[in-house]
């Protein structure tokens, strides 16, 4: 939301904006890789692809439905942040590649699971909730295979608060229960692209009226790629309602769960991180500026 304010504010389009907002956690190295690991490759194909069309063609009906007369605000100059980047590339391109690589695993292991690790953890703890508690093929014998899961998924999907790496883990539990390839991408899709709380955001950002594009726009492209994604599915031979068994029932030995309990760590650690550096940083505003001065004031 930030980066999209900012692109808006530099003179971004309100399409290109909204392109931005859908494309951008579905085409993240973190949730393609969280997809190929619990779900299967073809899905991990069609996931960002389905983004990028959709993207595209919100993109697109937003700015062919703006007022003829309505002017897109020009770009104020070159961006300061131009020369910041290129003298960032020549300091990179500096260091030697052991640095580099040093730097690049820091980042992977550290900031980038801290960022994701809290989400991720609690996609896991909700699908191993519905692992649990719905039995074995209870959406394919109840919902069926037809269009019906789709539209249950878009309405569960659209207010969710959730992230494109937490909708993974709840939609490969879903799949194991029998919920139908396209039915867990309109989940995939809808989920971490529109919620309540970011629907408001994005309507101080583009406006009502593109909002309401934005919003229509992924739920009619979400069904549409969902009921493509089941097509594609029959034609390559594979069962939409157990297309994602054979992953599922794949039990780790000794070096997966050795592999799982490294994984939990780091997670934990990055977060327990980001807990302390908050927390250093609050403490030292207030060092810094005495204790009778607000935290808005002194910090921003």
């Amino acid at each position: 939301m930030p980066a999209a304010a900012g692109l808006r504010r530099q003179g971004a389009s309100r399409g290109a904006t909204a392109a931005f907002l859908i494309a951008t956690p579905e085409t993240g190295v973190d949730s393609i890789s969280v997809t190929y690991a619990l779900l299967d490759p073809v899905m991990t194909v069609l996931r960002p692809l389905a983004a990028l069309v959709t993207s595209v063609f919100a993109g697109t009906c937003i700015d062919a439905v703006q007022k003829s007369g309505q002017t897109e605000p020009a770009s104020t100059g070159s961006d300061p942040s131009e020369a910041f980047c290129s003298s960032c590339a020549t300091e990179v391109r500096a260091k030697p590649l052991r640095h580099r690589l040093y730097q690049g695993l820091s980042y992977a292991f550290g900031d980038l699971l801290g960022d994701i690790g809290k989400w991720f953890l609690a996609g896991v703890l909700a699908a191993g909730t519905i692992s649990a508690l719905v039995p074995s093929a209870f959406i394919a014998e109840h919902l069926g295979e037809g269009f019906l899961p789709m539209l249950i998924m878009l309405a569960v999907g659209v207010p969710m608060y959730v992230c494109a790496t937490a909708t993974t883990p709840i939609a490969a539990a879903l799949a194991l229960k029998g919920l139908s390839p396209g039915a867990a991408l309109v989940f995939l899709l809808a989920g971490p692209a529109t919620n309540i709380a970011s629907l408001t955001v994005i309507s101080g950002i583009l406006g009502k009226r593109a909002t309401g594009i934005y919003l229509g726009s992924i739920a009619a492209c979400s069904l549409l790629m969902g009921v493509a994604a089941n097509y594609l599915y029959g034609l390559l031979g594979m069962d939409i309602t157990g297309w994602a068994a054979r992953g599922g029932g794949e039990h780790g030995g000794l070096f997966q769960h050795l592999l799982a309990g490294i994984l939990t760590a780091l997670i934990l650690k990055a977060i327990l991180q980001n807990i302390i550096a908050s927390r250093s940083r609050d403490r030292g505003c207030r060092c810094t500026h005495g204790v009778n001065q607000s935290h808005e004031s002194c910090c921003g």
